[in-house]
C-alpha cells in the first residue's frame, strides 16, 4: 500500500522576508517609476495617498511603512513604468489578446490614449476624447435609459461616484450595480435587514479592548494584510482569536511582523489563532449553530447568568425563536453538516462564553454562498446573545475588498433606490428620479443574455472576467450597441466589445490630479466607515489621461439636456463643491465634510446600530431561526465536490500581479485543483494529474475547465479549491445568495474528470 502523497504547505509565517521579497519582485517586474518609493512612505497616512487595495481602516498613529505586501504591489503596479500605447494596439488584434493571460494584459502597461474598437480591422484605434464623449452621449440618447448599465468597481472616489450617481439618475435610471454585488451585497441586505446598518458596525480602536475574535471565511494575510498588526497587537495582550475555515491560511496562524527587527532577524512569528477549525465548505450555518447551542447550554449550567437577557429583552426580537430552533438541533446534524467535531465547537465555545467583549469577522467565507444571508444571519444570533453589538470592544466586522466599494454604496452607488435619498436629491438639482429598482450584477448578466441590456459604461474593474458564467455572457455581450470601458490598464473584459465601444483611460489615484481649479483632492471610505482624503502627487503615465471625474463629466454633458442646478464643468474644476453636494445630500453623516477630511484617522460618519439604534422593521436588533444548516443549495452525492475559488497571495481582485502563492506553498501556476489526499485516494487521482473540472449544478448548461493539476492540500473532506477568477465559467448564473443575488463562489457544486487534453 503506498502511502498518501504529502500535502502542499508553505514553512513559513505570513509577513517576514516572504512578504519584503514578493513587493521586490513586483518592483522589478513594473520597473516602477522612481517617485513610487515617496508614494509608499505617505501610503495610507494622513494628507497622503490612500491604497487603491483593500478598505482596511487607516490608523491616526501610522506605522513607519502604513502599507502591506499586497498594498505595495497595487502601487508599484499603478506606477509602472510600461506603456500600453496606440502602437501595441496596431500590433495585436483584439482577437490575439484574447489568447493572453490575464497577468500579460496588464503587465503591458498604463493605457495612454482614448481608443475607439474598430471591427472591420478588429483593433482597438486611437480617437480624441472630443469623439468619444460626442458618440457615447449620441448613443445613450439613442436608447432607453433602462436599458443602460453604469457599473462601478470600488475604486473610484466618493467624489466620482456621487456624480456617476447623479448621471444615472438624471439621465433616467438606478442601474447601479457596482463590486459590492458579487462579494459583500450580502453584507448589506443581512445586516440592514437585522440591526438596521448595512455595514460593520466596529471600528480600529476596539480591536484594542476586545478580549476575543472569531474568524469566519476571511484570509486576512493575502486580502487584508495590514490588519496583521492590531491583531498581533491583540494577541500579545491576552485576546483569543479562534478561526473558521476550510482552508489552513497563514495570515491567521503565524505573522512576522517586517517592521520589528527582532522578528525579522530570528523568524520567530507570532501564533495568531489558539484554535483553527477547517470547517466544511458551506458548514458555517451549523457551526455557529453549534456555537450558540454550547452557549445556551452553558447559561443553563450558570443559572441564566450567561445570556445578556436585559439586554435582549431592550433591544432583540425573535430571541425565543432562534432559542427553540438551536434546542431542537441535534448536534449529529451539527457535525454532519460543519464537518466539525462537538468537542472542538465547544472548546471554542468556552473562548466565546469568557470574553467580555467578542467581534466576529467575517469576509465572502461567508457572504458567497446560496445561504448567506442566513451565514451572517446566524453570526449576529452570536453576537446578540451576549450583547456583543453596540459595545466598545464588540461588534461585528465584515472586511470589505476594494478601498472604497462601501463609500461607493454610501453616496447613491446603489441599484436600490429605497436606500438613497431621492427626494432630497429632487430638491438639489430640480428633476424626478426614477424610482423603480435598478438591476445587480446578476440581473445585468440575465440582461445581456436576453438583448435588454443594450448599453455598458464601466467605471473601472474587470466586469466580464469576475462575473459567473462566462463562457455563456462573452459571446451575448458583444450584441450590445455601446460599451465603455474606463481604466488604467487593458484587462480580458476590454476584449469583448459591443457594435460600438470605447476604451477610456484614466489617472490612477497616485497622479497628480490637476484640473482648472488647481491640484485636487480626492476622499475614500474604509471599512469602519471613517472618510480619508487621498491626494496624488505622481507625474500622470500620459498627457493624454483624464480624471475619472472628468471622463463622467465628459460623457453626462453629451447626453443630459443642459440643467442649470447641474455643472459640470465647476465640478470638474474644483472638486470641493462635489464635498459641499456630497455635505447637503447626506448632511448627518458629512456635515462639514471639507473641514473635516483630513482629520488623522479619518472622520467618522456615525453608524446607528453601534448606538444601539436599531433602523429595522420592528425597530429592534433581529434574532433569525435558520431553516437549513448547510449554506449551498446542492445535496451530497458521491463524486460531487464543493469548490471553493480563491484569490493568491499575488493578486488582487482579477489583478494578477504575478503567478506566487507563497502563502499556500504553490509557485509558477494557477490552474490548479487542491484537494486533500485521502480525497484523492476516494478518486484514483495522483499528484500532478491533469484533470477536468465540470459544473454540477443540472440546468442543462455545460461548464467545464479542462487541464488543471492536481496537488495534494489540507482540506476538508469533499472540499476543492482553485483560483479565482480563472474558474468562474464553472459558477451558474443561478447559483446566487437568495437575498442579495451574491454569486455563490464559495461552493460550486463540480465534478471531477480525466483532463480532456
Amino acid at each position: 500500500m503506498t502511502n498518501p502523497p504529502e500535502t502542499v504547505d508553505y514553512d513559513n509565517a505570513t509577513g517576514g522576508w516572504g512578504s519584503l521579497r514578493g513587493m521586490g519582485s513586483t518592483a522589478l517586474g513594473e520597473k516602477s517609476t522612481p517617485g513610487a518609493l515617496e508614494t509608499l512612505r505617505s501610503q495610507n497616512k494622513t494628507g497622503g495617498f490612500m491604497c487603491t487595495s483593500c478598505a482596511w481602516g487607516k490608523p491616526k498613529h501610522p506605522h513607519a511603512f502604513e502599507f502591506c505586501e499586497n498594498g505595495a504591489k497595487a502601487t508599484l503596479w499603478e506606477l509602472t513604468t510600461h506603456r500600453c500605447t496606440p502602437e501595441f494596439f496596431a500590433k495585436h488584434s483584439v482577437t490575439e489578446l484574447r489568447g493572453w493571460s490575464d497577468h500579460d494584459l496588464e503587465h503591458e502597461g498604463r493605457l495612454t490614449h482614448p481608443m475607439r474598437y474598430d471591427a472591420a480591422s478588429d483593433h482597438y484605434v486611437p480617437c480624441s476624447w472630443e469623439e468619444a464623449f460626442s458618440t457615447i452621449g449620441a448613443e445613450l440618447q439613442a436608447i432607453d435609459p433602462k436599458s443602460a448599465i453604469f457599473y462601478a468597481s470600488g475604486r473610484a472616489s466618493l467624489e466620482t461616484s456621487y456624480l456617476y450617481a447623479l448621471f444615472a439618475r438624471l439621465y433616467g435610471h438606478n442601474n447601479l450595480p457596482d463590486s459590492s454585488n458579487m462579494c459583500h451585497e450580502t453584507t448589506s441586505v443581512t445586516l440592514n435587514s437585522l440591526i438596521g446598518s448595512p455595514v460593520g458596525t466596529c471600528v480600529l480602536d476596539d480591536f484594542e479592548q476586545c478580549d476575543a475574535i472569531f474568524f469566519f471565511g476571511q484570509n486576512t494575510g493575502t486580502n487584508s494584510p495590514r490588519f496583521l498588526h492590531p491583531l498581533q497587537k491583540a494577541v500579545e495582550r491576552g485576546c483569543k482569536v479562534v478561526t473558521f475555515n476550510p482552508i489552513r491560511e497563514k495570515g491567521l496562524i503565524e505573522f512576522v511582523n517586517p517592521q520589528r527587527p527582532t522578528q525579522m532577524l530570528t523568524g520567530n512569528g507570532t501564533q495568531i489563532s489558539c484554535q483553527y477549525l477547517q470547517v466544511r465548505a458551506g458548514g458555517d450555518i451549523a457551526a455557529i449553530m453549534g456555537l450558540c447551542k454550547y452557549v445556551l447550554a452553558e447559561d443553563a449550567r450558570r443559572g441564566g447568568t450567561l445570556i445578556d437577557r436585559a439586554f435582549i429583552a431592550e433591544h432583540c426580537q425573535g430571541f425565543e425563536a432562534f432559542r427553540a430552533k438551536a434546542d431542537a438541533t441535534t448536534w449529529v446534524r451539527i457535525e454532519q453538516e460543519s464537518g466539525l467535531t462537538r468537542a472542538d465547537i465547544e472548546e471554542a465555545g468556552r473562548v466565546y462564553v469568557e470574553a467580555e467583549r467578542v467581534i466576529g469577522v467575517y469576509g465572502m467565507g461567508l457572504t458567497q454562498h446560496v445561504h448567506g444571508f442566513e451565514n451572517i444571519a446566524m453570526l449576529v444570533n452570536l453576537l446578540l446573545m451576549r450583547g456583543h453589538i453596540g459595545r466598545p470592544g464588540a461588534g461585528i466586522c465584515p472586511v470589505r475588498g476594494h478601498s472604497n466599494v462601501q463609500g461607493q454604496r454610501t453616496v447613491g452607488i446603489s441599484e436600490k433606490p429605497e436606500l438613497v435619498p431621492l427626494d432630497k436629491f429632487a430638491e438639489q438639482f430640480d428633476f424626478d428620479p426614477p424610482r423603480d429598482k435598478g438591476m445587480t450584477t446578476v440581473e445585468v448578466c440575465e440582461g445581456v443574455l436576453d438583448g435588454s441590456v443594450q448599453a455598458f459604461i464601466g467605471l473601472g474593474g474587470n466586469f466580464l472576467r469576475a462575473i459567473p458564467d462566462q463562457a455563456r455572457i462573452e459571446p451575448a455581450w458583444e450584441k450590445m450597441r455601446l460599451t465603455v470601458q474606463i481604466s488604467t490598464k487593458l484587462n480580458r473584459g476590454h476584449l469583448f466589445n459591443g457594435r460600438i465601444a470605447y476604451l477610456l483611460p484614466c489617472l490612477g489615484r497616485s497622479e497628480e490630479d490637476l484640473q482648472a481649479g488647481g491640484p485636487q483632492t480626492v476622499t475614500i471610505e474604509d471599512s469602519f466607515s471613517h472618510i480619508h482624503a487621498s491626494i496624488g502627487h505622481r507625474k500622470p503615465a500620459s498627457e493624454h489621461l483624464k480624471s475619472e471625474m472628468a471622463i463622467v463629466a465628459g460623457i453626462a454633458k453629451e447626453t443630459l439636456p443642459p440643467n442649470p442646478k447641474v455643472r459640470w464643468d465647476e465640478w470638474t474644476a474644483d472638486y470641493s463643491l462635489v464635498r459641499d453636494l456630497i455635505a447637503e445630500t447626506y448632511h448627518e453623516e458629512f456635515h462639514d465634510m471639507n473641514a473635516r477630511i483630513f482629520e488623522p484617522g479619518g472622520f467618522y460618519r456615525g453608524n446607528s446600530a453601534r448606538e444601539r439604534i436599531w433602523k429595522t422593521e420592528s425597530g429592534k436588533a433581529q434574532f433569525t431561526a435558520p431553516d437549513m444548516l448547510a449554506a449551498t443549495d446542492v445535496a451530497d452525492d458521491d463524486g460531487r465536490y464543493r469548490l471553493v475559488t480563491v484569490r493568491s497571495n499575488d493578486q488582487f481582485n482579477t489583478t494578477i500581479y504575478g503567478y506566487s502563492d507563497r502563502l499556500r506553498g504553490i509557485e509558477g501556476k494557477r490552474n490548479v485543483v487542491l484537494i486533500n489526499p485521502a480525497d484523492m485516494a476516494r478518486a484514483g487521482l495522483t499528484e500532478g494529474q491533469r484533470v477536468s473540472l465540470t459544473g454540477d449544478a443540472g440546468d442543462g448548461h455545460a461548464r467545464r475547465i479542462d487541464d488543471l493539476e492536481i496537488i495534494p492540500f489540507d482540506l476538508p473532506d469533499g472540499t476543492i479549491v482553485g483560483y479565482y477568477p480563472e474558474l468562474n465559467p464553472l459558477i451558474a448564473l443561478h447559483h446566487h445568495d437568495r437575498h442579495s443575488k451574491t454569486p455563490a463562489s464559495k461552493a460550486v457544486p463540480v465534478r471531477i474528470e480525466p483532463s480532456a487534453r
